[in-house]
């Protein structure tokens, strides 16, 4: 069950923009994500060690996402909730796993494109983070406060967000124009 992030909860927002080369009518999110080989996944990030795509029980696409994120390794578990061409929600309660232990964070995902004419779009990738009452005993078991937790991961989102962003772009680009992920960038 999704949780609506709220000024309590809220742990992180990082939304950051790429131009794509390609005309948006070549260009297909939803393909790209949910296609998107493990070697491709690692090379858009020095934090990115492995991708996956499966399915829930009940048929809807998965992404399988282990990364660091500042000092936290993440397994994300990102549900495919919308994926068309142009949007994907991507929905996770995810793992992460630090030195002082394990607990469990809601990621809400957006990869968006918009046209800006008929050789560009816009490419958004947006991230929020959102505390579960699994992370709130967490964070009082290790006497953090939320403020504390949020301000972190802000900061350590916005970094892995800037140098990820550019690079989905280009391999978007890349797969928008050649078909292929291993077109080098």
């Amino acid at each position: 069950m999704e949780i609506t992030q709220t000024p309590e909860n809220a742990l992180s927002h990082s939304s950051v923009t790429a131009v794509i080369n390609a005309p948006i009518e070549k260009v297909n999110i939803a393909d790209w994500l949910l296609n998107l080989p493990d070697a491709e996944y690692q090379r858009c990030s020095t934090q990115h060690i492995g991708a996956g795509i499966t399915s829930t029980y009940d048929g809807e696409p998965m992404s399988i996402n282990v990364e660091t994120i500042g000092d936290a390794l993440m397994v994300q578990h990102y549900v495919a909730t919308v994926h068309r061409a142009d949007y994907c929600r991507m929905l996770s309660v995810s793992d992460s796993i630090t030195k002082n232990g394990r607990t469990k964070v809601q990621v809400l995902w957006e990869l968006k494109v918009t046209k800006i004419d008929d050789a560009t779009c816009l490419y958004t990738n947006e991230i929020h983070a959102t505390a579960t009452p699994k992370m709130f005993e967490y964070l009082k078991e290790h006497s953090v406060n939320i403020a504390d937790a949020a301000a972190s991961r802000q900061a350590a989102s916005d970094t892995h967000n800037r140098e990820e962003t550019p690079n989905f772009a280009k391999s978007i680009e890349n797969k928008a124009l050649t078909g292929k992920y291993n077109q080098p960038f």
